[in-house]
């Protein structure tokens, strides 16, 4: 029996109605930029494994680390021990963050950091005696799939059925260059009429969202008004960090730091799950007192583990090192010439850009999750690359090692479809 024959039995997928898809592909070995299946047939991952394997898969750097790391340490407590490596990462993180940053808590996944800074956000005004239970977050945005995560996402195809427990929050458009003095306006009028706690936000770029992108200039502006009525930021760079927009983080491009910044997904080079929250030094003296009710009172058994935090600060190596900084800029390079290349092309509505994140729009209506979405998927796949689009949005994502040749057929294998439609 094949793997995908075993995989119908008791499995249940992300993101997935099993009786409109009920197929799976078996991928039993995944190196650099390409995965293989039980078949024998090759893809190369233009999306990085959901952003995540951004050095490519099974990188000799990481695994080699990880490898002698569990030969001395593999799991332990993180409440009242510590280790080695945790300790190392903290340290080499803030080294990378915006400069405001000073202080790390660690979990198991993106939405649990977005959950944490979420809480930090909340209790911060607490523990200083005042009660706001407001939360501004943009229209469209995606955090995750925890309570408070759901609460600040914008995109109902994924939390319609919790909506009536969600907290509190306020949308707000995002900044396009042209509208952030109406944004501002609709700032003040909300914050008249509610007492807000944080501002919960993508940075730069919104990944559910077909890849959305909006103004840093913008978004500087209303992160300066949160600032000047000590409502707390939220970055949710669980995508956008670690190199995706050019520099190590989207929030390097603003001014105005955030006070917490939410980190997963290619901080461990894809290889263990972790999270990061970090906030500033402000943010945790609020919360260092002599009254135990005031502590941050959250916390994952897998919490820092030795293993992940390894391959994060291996991740970390790369991602400074000079191949990889060069292979961003040739990819970003490389984007910018297909773009050109592509974007007066009869069925491309739109092209944008930020970083090594490359998105098209097909000027064809189609669902998110409807049948022209899965023929372009399938269609992709058949011809050996994985891209996932996000209904009428094709975008890449690539690891920062795809080699030329690979990138070359990725947009090859898109034109291709263009040509199809």
């Amino acid at each position: 029996m094949t793997l995908k024959d075993r995989d119908k039995k008791h499995l249940w997928h992300p993101l997935t109605q099993h009786k409109l898809h009920p197929d799976t592909i078996a991928i039993t070995k995944a190196k650099g930029c390409v995965l293989t299946d039980e078949d024998g047939h090759t893809y190369i991952d233009a999306i990085a494994s959901w952003y995540t394997s951004m050095y490519g898969h099974c990188n000799d750097h990481i695994t080699n680390r990880v490898s002698a790391q569990m030969q001395c340490l593999d799991q332990v407590v993180f409440s009242g021990f510590t280790h080695e490596p945790a300790i190392k990462l903290s340290e080499e993180l803030i080294k990378i963050l915006p400069e405001n940053q000073n202080k790390i808590f660690f979990s198991d996944n993106g939405s649990t950091s977005v959950e944490i800074g979420i809480k930090m956000a909340l209790q911060y005004h607490v523990n200083k005696g005042e009660k706001r239970n407001t939360l501004i977050a943009f229209e469209g945005g995606f955090h995750g799939d925890t309570f408070g995560a759901m609460s600040v996402s914008g995109l109902s195809v994924y939390n319609g059925p919790f909506e009536d427990f969600f907290l509190d929050v306020k949308r707000i458009p995002t900044p396009n260059g042209n509208n952030h003095k109406d944004i501002l306006r609709l700032l003040k009028s909300i914050i008249e009429q509610n007492d807000v706690a944080g501002f919960v936000y993508e940075p730069l770029v919104q990944g559910a969202a077909a890849m959305s992108m909006h103004d840093a200039n913008g978004l500087n502006l209303i992160l300066e008004f949160c600032k000047a009525h000590h409502i707390v930021t939220v970055a949710d760079e669980v995508m956008t960090g670690f190199g995706k927009t050019g520099k190590h983080f989207a929030s390097l491009y603003m001014e105005t730091k955030p006070d917490i910044i939410c980190l997963s997904k290619a901080l461990t080079g894809g290889l263990l799950p972790m999270a990061i929250t970090s906030c500033t030094q402000d943010i945790y003296d609020a919360f260092y007192s002599d009254d135990i009710s005031k502590g941050l009172f959250h916390g994952h058994t897998y919490s820092a583990n030795p293993l992940a935090c390894t391959a994060a600060l291996a991740g970390i190596e790369l991602l400074q090192s000079d191949t990889i900084q060069n292979n961003i800029k040739n990819i970003i390079k490389s984007h910018h010439a297909f773009g050109d290349r592509i974007k007066k092309h009869p069925k491309v509505k739109s092209i944008r850009q930020t970083g090594v994140i490359f998105a098209l729009d097909l000027n064809i209506e189609m669902s998110r999750y409807g049948n022209l979405r899965d023929q372009l998927y399938n269609f992709f796949m058949s011809r050996g690359v994985f891209l996932r689009p996000l209904g009428n949005t094709i975008y890449i994502q690539a690891p920062y090692i795809i080699t030329p040749h690979e990138l070359d057929k990725v947009y090859q294998v898109i034109v291709d479809a263009l040509n199809t439609l």
